[in-house]
Protein backbone atom coordinates (compact mmCIF):
# COMPACT_ATOMS: atom_id res chain seq x y z
CA UNK A 1 0.00 0.00 0.00
CA UNK A 2 0.67 4.23 0.13
CA UNK A 3 -0.50 6.86 -0.70
CA UNK A 4 -1.58 8.95 -3.48
CA UNK A 5 1.01 7.46 -5.68
CA UNK A 6 1.55 3.50 -6.80
CA UNK A 7 2.97 1.74 -9.02
CA UNK A 8 -0.57 1.93 -11.20
CA UNK A 9 -0.20 5.55 -11.55
CA UNK A 10 0.36 7.05 -14.86
CA UNK A 11 2.03 10.32 -15.15
CA UNK A 12 2.30 13.37 -17.50
CA UNK A 13 5.03 16.01 -17.20
CA UNK A 14 4.06 19.34 -18.22
CA UNK A 15 7.32 21.17 -18.99
CA UNK A 16 8.62 17.93 -19.69
CA UNK A 17 10.72 19.18 -22.83
CA UNK A 18 12.62 21.78 -20.63
CA UNK A 19 16.12 21.22 -19.33
CA UNK A 20 14.65 20.11 -15.94
CA UNK A 21 11.20 18.55 -16.98
CA UNK A 22 14.11 16.07 -19.45
CA UNK A 23 16.11 15.98 -16.43
CA UNK A 24 13.94 14.77 -13.71
CA UNK A 25 11.84 12.74 -16.57
CA UNK A 26 14.79 10.47 -16.90
CA UNK A 27 15.52 9.95 -13.15
CA UNK A 28 11.95 9.23 -12.75
CA UNK A 29 12.04 6.60 -15.78
CA UNK A 30 15.30 4.95 -14.21
CA UNK A 31 13.31 4.82 -10.72
CA UNK A 32 10.26 2.89 -12.88
CA UNK A 33 7.93 5.33 -12.76
CA UNK A 34 5.27 5.13 -15.49
CA UNK A 35 5.57 8.34 -16.86
CA UNK A 36 3.14 8.18 -20.16
CA UNK A 37 3.77 11.21 -21.94
CA UNK A 38 4.75 14.95 -21.57
CA UNK A 39 3.21 18.20 -22.68
CA UNK A 40 4.15 21.12 -24.58
CA UNK A 41 1.49 22.52 -27.29
CA UNK A 42 4.46 23.70 -29.41
CA UNK A 43 6.14 19.97 -29.86
CA UNK A 44 2.89 18.18 -29.95
CA UNK A 45 3.51 15.21 -31.58
CA UNK A 46 6.94 14.44 -31.47
CA UNK A 47 8.59 12.02 -29.09
CA UNK A 48 11.35 12.07 -26.81
CA UNK A 49 14.47 9.36 -26.20
CA UNK A 50 14.67 8.32 -22.69
CA UNK A 51 17.94 6.04 -23.14
CA UNK A 52 15.63 3.00 -24.15
CA UNK A 53 12.41 4.81 -23.77
CA UNK A 54 10.28 6.93 -25.92
CA UNK A 55 7.76 9.23 -24.75
CA UNK A 56 5.27 11.10 -26.41
CA UNK A 57 4.63 14.80 -26.22
CA UNK A 58 0.85 16.01 -26.54
CA UNK A 59 -0.31 19.56 -27.17
CA UNK A 60 -2.39 19.15 -24.23
CA UNK A 61 -2.98 17.42 -20.54
CA UNK A 62 -6.52 16.39 -22.07
CA UNK A 63 -4.94 14.80 -25.13
CA UNK A 64 -2.55 12.64 -22.50
CA UNK A 65 -5.03 11.66 -20.60
CA UNK A 66 -7.27 10.87 -23.73
CA UNK A 67 -4.36 8.88 -25.48
CA UNK A 68 -2.30 7.21 -22.14
CA UNK A 69 -5.77 7.34 -19.43
CA UNK A 70 -3.10 9.31 -17.37
CA UNK A 71 -3.69 10.40 -13.91
CA UNK A 72 -1.13 12.26 -12.06
CA UNK A 73 1.01 15.53 -14.10
CA UNK A 74 3.98 17.00 -12.33
CA UNK A 75 4.31 20.31 -13.33
CA UNK A 76 8.03 21.51 -14.30
CA UNK A 77 6.59 25.03 -16.48
CA UNK A 78 7.88 28.73 -15.44
CA UNK A 79 6.46 30.66 -12.70
CA UNK A 80 4.51 32.95 -14.82
CA UNK A 81 2.55 29.93 -16.69
CA UNK A 82 2.10 27.47 -13.76
CA UNK A 83 -1.35 29.20 -12.81
CA UNK A 84 -2.76 28.23 -16.57
CA UNK A 85 -1.03 24.64 -16.62
CA UNK A 86 -2.50 23.86 -13.24
CA UNK A 87 -6.00 25.15 -14.49
CA UNK A 88 -5.72 22.78 -17.52
CA UNK A 89 -4.51 19.66 -15.83
CA UNK A 90 -7.28 20.14 -13.03
CA UNK A 91 -10.04 21.31 -16.22
CA UNK A 92 -8.89 17.70 -17.98
CA UNK A 93 -9.80 15.92 -14.74
CA UNK A 94 -6.62 14.56 -13.54
CA UNK A 95 -6.22 13.18 -10.04
CA UNK A 96 -3.01 14.70 -8.82
CA UNK A 97 -0.73 17.63 -9.91
CA UNK A 98 2.33 17.79 -8.53
CA UNK A 99 3.61 20.95 -8.84
CA UNK A 100 7.45 21.37 -8.72
CA UNK A 101 7.77 24.98 -9.57
CA UNK A 102 8.99 27.75 -6.88
CA UNK A 103 8.57 31.41 -6.92
CA UNK A 104 5.11 31.00 -7.97
CA UNK A 105 3.01 34.33 -6.86
CA UNK A 106 0.45 33.69 -4.02
CA UNK A 107 -2.23 35.20 -5.62
CA UNK A 108 -1.51 32.40 -8.15
CA UNK A 109 -1.31 29.28 -5.57
CA UNK A 110 -3.80 30.83 -3.92
CA UNK A 111 -6.49 30.33 -6.99
CA UNK A 112 -5.20 27.15 -8.39
CA UNK A 113 -5.29 25.33 -5.21
CA UNK A 114 -9.00 26.83 -4.50
CA UNK A 115 -9.83 25.95 -7.86
CA UNK A 116 -8.75 22.16 -7.86
CA UNK A 117 -10.25 21.57 -4.11
CA UNK A 118 -13.28 22.72 -5.95
CA UNK A 119 -13.17 20.53 -8.82
CA UNK A 120 -11.88 17.09 -6.95
CA UNK A 121 -8.00 17.91 -8.11
CA UNK A 122 -5.45 16.93 -5.36
CA UNK A 123 -2.51 19.40 -5.63
CA UNK A 124 1.01 18.36 -3.90
CA UNK A 125 2.74 21.97 -3.71
CA UNK A 126 3.99 24.59 -5.13
CA UNK A 127 7.58 24.64 -4.87
CA UNK A 128 7.87 20.98 -3.41
CA UNK A 129 10.45 18.00 -4.40
CA UNK A 130 6.95 15.49 -5.01
CA UNK A 131 6.34 12.65 -3.42
CA UNK A 132 8.10 9.22 -3.84
CA UNK A 133 6.79 5.38 -2.80
CA UNK A 134 10.11 3.67 -2.93
CA UNK A 135 10.18 1.01 -4.98
CA UNK A 136 6.78 2.03 -7.02
CA UNK A 137 7.18 5.32 -8.44
CA UNK A 138 8.03 8.52 -7.99
CA UNK A 139 6.74 12.32 -8.97
CA UNK A 140 9.08 15.05 -9.07
CA UNK A 141 12.55 15.26 -7.98
CA UNK A 142 13.28 13.42 -4.77
CA UNK A 143 15.86 10.72 -5.38
CA UNK A 144 15.06 7.41 -5.37
CA UNK A 145 18.48 5.49 -4.52
CA UNK A 146 18.16 6.66 -0.84
CA UNK A 147 16.02 4.49 0.43
CA UNK A 148 13.54 1.79 0.06
CA UNK A 149 10.14 0.29 0.59
CA UNK A 150 9.42 0.05 4.23
CA UNK A 151 6.82 0.73 7.37
CA UNK A 152 7.18 4.87 7.82
CA UNK A 153 5.20 7.54 6.26
CA UNK A 154 6.70 11.20 6.00
CA UNK A 155 5.31 14.33 5.18
CA UNK A 156 7.55 17.17 4.98
CA UNK A 157 7.82 20.93 4.46
CA UNK A 158 11.24 20.58 3.29
CA UNK A 159 12.66 18.97 0.54
CA UNK A 160 16.22 19.00 1.89
CA UNK A 161 15.12 17.43 5.45
CA UNK A 162 12.98 14.92 3.28
CA UNK A 163 16.05 13.56 1.83
CA UNK A 164 18.00 13.77 5.09
CA UNK A 165 15.44 11.41 7.01
CA UNK A 166 14.81 9.04 3.90
CA UNK A 167 18.71 8.65 4.40
CA UNK A 168 18.69 7.94 8.11
CA UNK A 169 16.36 5.86 7.89
CA UNK A 170 17.09 3.69 4.60
CA UNK A 171 17.50 0.40 6.87
CA UNK A 172 13.87 0.74 7.58
CA UNK A 173 12.38 1.98 4.68
CA UNK A 174 9.24 4.27 3.50
CA UNK A 175 5.67 3.94 2.68
CA UNK A 176 5.67 6.89 0.76
CA UNK A 177 7.74 10.33 1.61
CA UNK A 178 5.65 13.24 0.89
CA UNK A 179 7.05 16.74 -0.02
CA UNK A 180 3.98 19.48 0.16
CA UNK A 181 5.97 22.03 -0.19
CA UNK A 182 7.07 25.53 2.58
CA UNK A 183 5.03 28.11 0.78
CA UNK A 184 2.44 30.03 2.59
CA UNK A 185 -0.68 28.24 0.45
CA UNK A 186 0.03 24.70 -0.43
CA UNK A 187 -2.54 22.27 -1.83
CA UNK A 188 -2.03 19.18 0.48
CA UNK A 189 -1.14 19.97 4.40
CA UNK A 190 0.59 17.88 7.15
CA UNK A 191 -3.15 17.06 8.34
CA UNK A 192 -4.00 15.73 4.82
CA UNK A 193 -0.85 13.70 5.02
CA UNK A 194 -2.07 12.29 8.27
CA UNK A 195 -5.15 11.19 7.55
CA UNK A 196 -4.01 9.01 4.66
CA UNK A 197 -1.19 7.55 6.40
CA UNK A 198 -3.27 6.57 9.28
CA UNK A 199 -5.79 4.69 6.98
CA UNK A 200 -2.77 3.19 5.20
CA UNK A 201 -2.30 -0.30 6.43
CA UNK A 202 1.30 -0.41 5.80
CA UNK A 203 2.06 2.57 7.42
CA UNK A 204 3.34 1.54 10.87
CA UNK A 205 4.67 5.16 12.26
CA UNK A 206 4.32 8.59 10.35
CA UNK A 207 7.39 10.85 10.74
CA UNK A 208 6.02 15.03 10.26
CA UNK A 209 8.72 17.50 9.22
CA UNK A 210 7.82 21.29 9.67
CA UNK A 211 9.47 24.49 9.96
CA UNK A 212 8.90 28.13 11.54
CA UNK A 213 6.70 30.36 10.42
CA UNK A 214 2.74 29.96 10.16
CA UNK A 215 1.10 27.68 12.11
CA UNK A 216 0.61 23.94 10.01
CA UNK A 217 2.27 22.38 12.57
CA UNK A 218 -0.24 23.47 15.43
CA UNK A 219 -3.15 22.21 13.35
CA UNK A 220 -1.53 19.06 12.92
CA UNK A 221 -0.50 18.58 16.35
CA UNK A 222 -4.36 19.45 16.92
CA UNK A 223 -5.44 16.54 14.75
CA UNK A 224 -3.22 13.84 15.84
CA UNK A 225 -4.84 14.21 19.49
CA UNK A 226 -8.20 13.88 17.72
CA UNK A 227 -7.33 11.35 15.17
CA UNK A 228 -3.98 9.36 15.13
CA UNK A 229 -3.57 6.65 16.82
CA UNK A 230 -0.33 5.23 15.25
CA UNK A 231 3.25 6.85 16.49
CA UNK A 232 4.37 10.12 15.34
CA UNK A 233 7.92 11.54 15.39
CA UNK A 234 8.42 15.00 14.75
CA UNK A 235 11.13 17.33 13.91
CA UNK A 236 11.00 20.90 13.24
CA UNK A 237 13.80 23.32 11.19
CA UNK A 238 14.80 26.66 12.54
CA UNK A 239 15.43 26.41 16.18
CA UNK A 240 18.58 28.73 16.00
CA UNK A 241 16.64 31.00 13.62
CA UNK A 242 16.44 34.66 15.10
CA UNK A 243 12.74 36.50 15.57
CA UNK A 244 10.97 39.13 13.04
CA UNK A 245 12.88 37.56 10.13
CA UNK A 246 12.24 35.60 7.10
CA UNK A 247 13.93 32.67 6.78
CA UNK A 248 14.53 30.33 3.67
CA UNK A 249 10.65 29.44 2.67
CA UNK A 250 8.12 32.29 2.28
CA UNK A 251 5.83 31.00 4.81
CA UNK A 252 8.41 30.76 7.11
CA UNK A 253 7.97 34.26 8.99
CA UNK A 254 7.88 34.51 12.57
CA UNK A 255 6.77 37.08 14.74
CA UNK A 256 7.18 37.01 18.69
CA UNK A 257 7.05 33.05 20.13
CA UNK A 258 4.31 32.34 17.33
CA UNK A 259 5.63 30.24 15.02
CA UNK A 260 8.71 29.47 16.41
CA UNK A 261 10.26 26.06 16.43
CA UNK A 262 9.91 25.73 20.43
CA UNK A 263 6.55 26.94 20.22
CA UNK A 264 5.71 24.14 17.64
CA UNK A 265 7.53 21.43 19.64
CA UNK A 266 5.64 22.36 22.45
CA UNK A 267 2.48 21.76 21.15
CA UNK A 268 3.39 18.58 19.13
CA UNK A 269 5.16 17.23 22.49
CA UNK A 270 1.84 18.17 24.61
CA UNK A 271 -0.22 15.12 22.22
CA UNK A 272 2.39 12.82 22.55
CA UNK A 273 4.48 13.11 19.45
CA UNK A 274 8.41 12.62 20.00
CA UNK A 275 10.01 15.73 18.72
CA UNK A 276 13.82 15.53 17.81
CA UNK A 277 16.08 18.83 18.39
CA UNK A 278 18.21 17.70 15.16
CA UNK A 279 17.62 15.13 11.98
CA UNK A 280 19.81 12.29 13.29
CA UNK A 281 18.30 12.61 16.95
CA UNK A 282 14.75 12.64 14.80
CA UNK A 283 15.68 9.09 13.10
CA UNK A 284 16.85 7.56 16.67
CA UNK A 285 13.33 8.93 17.96
CA UNK A 286 11.85 6.81 15.14
CA UNK A 287 14.19 3.61 15.40
CA UNK A 288 13.23 3.54 19.09
CA UNK A 289 9.51 4.32 18.66
CA UNK A 290 9.63 1.20 16.02
CA UNK A 291 11.12 -1.43 18.75
CA UNK A 292 8.43 0.10 21.08
CA UNK A 293 5.52 -1.10 19.02
CA UNK A 294 7.21 -4.17 18.46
Amino acid sequence: MAIYLTKESKILVQGMTGGEGMKHTRRMLAAGTNVVGGVNPRKAGRTVDFDERAVPVFGSVAEGIEATGADVTVVFVPPAFADAAVVEAVDAGIGLAVVITEGIPVHDSVAFTTYAQDKGTRIIGPNCPGLITPGQSNAGIIPADITKPGRIGLVSKSGTLTYQLMYELRDIGFSTCVGIGGDPVVGTTHIDCLAAFQDDPDTELIVLIGEIGGDAEERAAAYVRDHVTKPVVGYIAGFTAPEGRTMGHAGAIVSGSSGTAHAKKEALEAVGVRVGNTPTETARLVLAALEAEG
